[in-house]
């Protein structure tokens, strides 16, 4: 029985319960919260239901709680129920009952952990959106790997979404890009505001291979920017590619000043009061919808400051018919929770379709030092350098196995490891270690089976309790945006596999010339059920499931 059809028994069983003793079930929530208690000898699962609606049915908690244990207790899916506390209940199942986790995982194989609550939303997801004036650093590394891994969750919670990437290719950054790379080409040292590094001279020698004359050209500049800013963006889309993070929409800040979807949102805002005029200045009124301060829309020199182009962008997404609006942005963005929600309110729209996520620095530490300079950047550490040093798979679980909203050391040396101590390696290799003894029992002729009334073990209960919960990470993970918990959860998986496969008495393979026994069959299907948890937990990631290593 799974976690959810647990809840649905107890609440069902509250329900005739209450009925009986003439208490009114309306006072039940509508979904029963069950949870594995911390102690295993308090139960396989607990719930508080009678601690959350005795006082509004004018009960003792205690007594309620004695009663839906009664009731539970009479039912073939409970092995027992004991009132613990106040009234809290600690429930035990029925052997063959914890076998419909397994049956379950086997029945929905990949899309075993899925669910539809946000089915029919519509999701546009925005991350990365580095400046197209250098390779990807650690910040935008860190995005790439946390948002496709959002992704991935958002829509095996049903939501249908859409990665997008916000190039930001107008605006003075551009400018002092293509001055960079134009005083490389001739020899020059980089601006006092410019971009330094070997790509730089990399590109600019690009520009100057494919276009021999553009120094002497009128319209150098131009050249530099139009071939340059191309060079730069395909080498991030590059580099993104190899890290396994691919976008469905590359979305052009350019567009909406050459479009003209800028002045058209200001005009919106003039008309509708959303925007004043003051100190030569139009300000939008951003305080009055929970921002800490208006904010500078179009400046006293008439040109529009960056947040016109936010506005315009997130009127953009509306009109594709986004539901919700997710924007991952860097720790130094803080500031832009409170004026793109002010920015929906002030053009008429719920603040509540902008969500906004801030993430937080990474370091990286070789040898309990600081690493702080690239090969290449010169001044940043680059995505690639971070992949070249310890590959894709470790790179990108570092980045999400950690909360985003939290600053991340890394420790190279600790992720070239191959050493239980190296999380990936600890997760991949139980993956790995079942997919060998699934081998080996196929070279002994051995086919698993379904007597999970058999599996009476402590270490098989817990393994398959372990696997019963993973529906229930992947939809928290969706719901507060936090794909890190997928990855504790398998950390917490492989552990728990680990702690059974080691326990003698709960050996799978037999010894020898010892023919399988039928609860050693039980136990390989148990094996098949977790390593599809593993794979499916690793895919979310974005994260490989190796067969050997």
């Amino acid at each position: 029985m799974t976690p959810a059809a647990l809840a649905d028994l107890v609440r069902a069983t509250a329900v005739d319960v209450l009925s009986t003793r003439g208490l009114d079930p309306a006072a039940l929530p509508a979904t029963v919260t069950i949870e594995r208690p911390r102690n295993p000898e308090h139960g396989d699962y607990a719930t508080n239901l009678a601690l959350q609606v005795a006082k509004k049915l004018g009960v003792v908690p205690r007594d309620l709680a004695g009663w839906l244990a009664d009731a539970l207790t009479g039912t073939d899916a409970i092995a027992s129920v004991d009132v613990a506390g106040p009234g809290f209940l600690n429930l035990r199942l029925a052997a063959d009952a914890q076998g419909e986790i397994v049956r379950e995982v086997l029945a929905k194989g990949t899309a075993y952990g899925t669910g539809d609550q946000l089915a029919g939303v519509k999701v546009n997801l925005e991350f990365v959106s580095a400046n197209p004036t250098g390779p990807i650093h650690l910040g935008g590394t860190r995005w790439a790997a946390v948002g496709d891994a959002l992704g991935r969750v958002l829509a095996a919670s049903g939501g249908a979404v859409t990665r997008e990437y916000y190039f930001n290719d107008a605006g003075a950054q551009i400018d002092r890009f293509v001055r960079s790379l134009m005083a490389a080409a001739k020899g020059e040292p980089a601006p006092e505001d410019g971009y330094a590094g070997g790509y730089i001279t990399d590109i600019a020698a690009e520009v100057l291979k494919r276009e021999p004359g553009a120094l002497s050209a009128e319209d150098g500049h131009e050249v530099f920017r139009r071939i340059g800013v191309n060079l730069m963006f395909e080498e991030i889309k590059r580099d993104l590619h190899d890290f396994g993070t691919d976008f469905d929409v590359y979305f052009h800040e350019n567009s909406l000043h050459e479009s003209g979807a800028v002045s058209k949102a200001i005009d919106q805002l003039k008309e509708s009061g959303g925007l004043y005029f003051e100190d030569g200045a139009w300000w939008l009124r951003s305080t009055e919808y929970g921002d800490d301060k208006d904010r500078v829309v179009i400046k006293s020199d008439g040109d529009p400051a960056y947040i016109a182009g936010d506005i315009a962008y997130f009127l953009d997404k509306r009109a594709r018919g986004f539901d919700l609006c997710i924007y991952m942005l860097g720790a130094d963005h803080h500031g832009y929770i409170g004026r793109l929600k002010a920015a929906a309110a002030a053009v008429g729209d719920d603040p509540r379709t902008v969500e906004v996520l801030i993430g937080q620095m990474v370091n990286l530490v070789s040898d309990g030092k600081p690493v702080r300079m690239s090969k290449r950047a010169g001044t940043v550490i680059t995505m690639q350098d971070l992949v070249d040093a310890v590959g894709v798979d470790a790179a990108r679980y570092a980045m999400t196995r950690s909360s985003a909203d939290s600053s991340l050391d890394i420790d190279l040396d600790l992720l070239r490891k191959r050493s239980n101590d190296n999380p990936v390696f600890y997760v991949q290799y139980a993956h790995s270690r079942i997919s060998s003894v699934l081998r080996n029992a196929a070279d002994l002729g051995m086919t698993p089976n379904d007597s999970f009334e058999l599996l009476r073990h402590d270490r098989e209960g817990d393994l398959i309790r372990t696997v019963g919960e993973f529906p229930r990470v992947v939809a928290t993970a969706a719901e507060l945006r936090e794909p890190h918990r997928v990855a504790r959860y398998l950390e917490e998986l492989a552990g728990t596999l680990h702690r059974f496969y080691d326990t003698p008495e709960c050996r799978v393979l037999p010894r020898g010339d010892d023919d399988p026994t039928d609860v050693q069959r039980a136990r390989l299907q148990l094996c098949v059920a977790t390593r599809q948890v593993f794979a499916n937990g690793l895919r979310l990631l974005g994260v490989t499931a190796p067969e050997r290593m």
